[in-house]
């Protein structure tokens, strides 16, 4: 369970998040964490998110934002709200770290799919920020917090996640996995 101050990290990049206010902590109206990126290039698919906003506020470096097909560059002091249904992506595109303060409205179990996705790149369960179609298509079933991803038809997304994402809980797989978060889901 994601809790004020707990820091997770990927041992293979050395990004790590620190969560600042989680779901419990604010009522479920937001959770923010403070994420050092010292990657390069995406961390995970482009996407979008169904019923969240998600803000991200620079604290040093430079955040490559990807928005509706178009890339800007935010820095140090430079923050930006995007909105639900909105396909992005955000990663460190830069020969330094970036760090910045992303927060998510409302916060429904984002910080368990944080929590979540990097222990399983971390265990070595993705290859470039990807964990792969199941295990996408499983957190979309399963996970409150419903994120798309933006390059494939909905309508095909919405047909496989009903039909191959309970068949992936049979071999295994799981939208909050126990050893990542204490719950399974």
């Amino acid at each position: 369970m994601p809790t004020q101050g707990q820091i997770i990290t990927n041992p293979a990049t050395g990004d790590s998040y620190e969560f600042l206010e989680t779901a419990q902590d604010t009522g479920g109206v937001s959770v923010s964490m403070k994420a050092t990126l010292k990657s390069k290039g995406p961390v995970v698919p482009n996407h979008f998110h169904a019923f969240q906003d998600e803000t991200f506020e620079v604290i040093s470096g430079e955040l490559t934002l990807l928005q509706n097909g178009k890339t800007s560059l935010l820095t140090a002091g430079e923050k930006v709200t995007l909105p639900k249904n909105v396909p992005h992506n955000h990663y460190n595109n830069g020969n330094t770290e970036v760090v910045y303060i992303h927060s998510v409205e409302p916060a429904l179990d984002f910080e368990y799919l944080i929590e979540n996705l990097v222990g399983l790149l971390a265990d070595g369960k993705g290859k470039n920020g990807k964990t792969g179609l199941v295990q996408e298509l499983v957190f979309m079933k399963y996970l409150d917090s419903k994120s798309y991803l933006a390059d494939i038809p909905l309508g095909i997304q919405k047909l496989l996640m009903h039909i191959v994402a309970p068949v992936g809980r049979l071999f295994g797989y799981r939208a909050i996995y126990r050893k990542y978060s204490g719950i399974e889901k």
